[in-house]
């Protein structure tokens, strides 16, 4: 019976972090967009800024020739505006994209293991008219492949997004379903380097990240993952209940773009076909 009732005060434990998350994620979601608003209405700070900025790092790197605007913009806005922060995270990601990238793309065949298993699709737009990608975690396998073949796919499937922006679109929606989640699933190491590429190379891409059909055994890795989520991200991310599901997606994706295994009209489309 001991075992029993701890087992109980366990899940019921875990439901209540569940719930946690679902509200904070609803709070940070609000909060996102009130700063959205007020980068808006700077924008004639920020024109300064992404001038004074190209001028700094155009000094250590001319490179930053190539760089528009809208990138030096996105890593303002990670950095609340810092020059001095954003001019360096800028010149630390040029000089990476230089060693990782050096041919400036991913091949298919450096990560054949990553693609073999469906575990990243693209489909459709929001009703803001930014790209959907739908993120498998369950089918993801730790055992295939290694670290630096995950974090290549995860370059080649950031490069492929940004590349289907539509015109005047800087970001994406991304749906990460974990239907199927196990422990033979969790790959700590390669959930920080992702996000580490994320929030250091591709800045400001991420739009709202709907974290979908969640077992609760899944919060003992997010624990351990959520200290390394920067703050900006943090207010990105929405767990939606399995009630939920369609309703919550339905607010922002109109059914005819929604992917048809939540109950929208668009099959969903391997990452490499797009």
């Amino acid at each position: 019976m001991d075992k029993e009732k701890k087992l109980k005060q366990t899940q019921e434990e875990e439901e209540m972090e569940f719930k946690d998350c679902e509200n904070h994620s609803q709070q940070a979601q609000q909060e996102e967009e009130e700063e959205e608003e007020k980068i808006e209405i700077g924008d004639e700070i920020i024109r300064s800024k992404i001038g004074i900025m190209r001028a700094l790092a155009e000094r250590d790197d001319p490179s930053v020739k190539e760089v528009d605007d809208f990138m030096i913009r996105r890593f303002l806005r990670a950095r609340d505006l810092d020059i001095e922060k954003a001019n360096t995270m800028l010149l630390k990601y040029l000089s990476w994209r230089r060693t990782f990238l050096p041919k400036g793309f991913v091949s298919e065949s450096e990560i054949s293991n990553q693609l073999a298993d469906n575990k990243l699709c693209m489909q459709g737009v929001d009703k803001q008219g930014r790209p959907i990608v739908v993120a498998f975690g369950g089918r993801h396998k730790p055992t295939k492949g290694n670290l630096e073949e995950v974090k290549r796919f995860v370059v080649y499937g950031l490069e492929k997004i940004c590349a289907r922006m539509p015109r005047g679109q800087e970001k994406f929606v991304a749906i990460g379903d974990l239907e199927g989640w196990g422990y033979s699933n969790s790959d700590i190491r390669a959930y920080v380097a992702s996000l580490s590429i994320l929030q250091d190379c591709y800045p400001e891409r991420l739009a709202k990240l709907f974290i979908v059909h969640v077992p609760y055994i899944f919060m003992t890795a997010w624990k351990v993952v959520y200290p390394f989520i920067d703050s900006r991200t943090k207010k990105k991310i929405i767990f939606v209940e399995n009630k939920k599901l369609k309703s919550t997606l339905l607010n922002d994706i109109d059914e005819s773009q929604l992917p048809d295994i939540y109950g929208g009209k668009l099959p969903l489309v391997p990452i490499e076909n797009c």
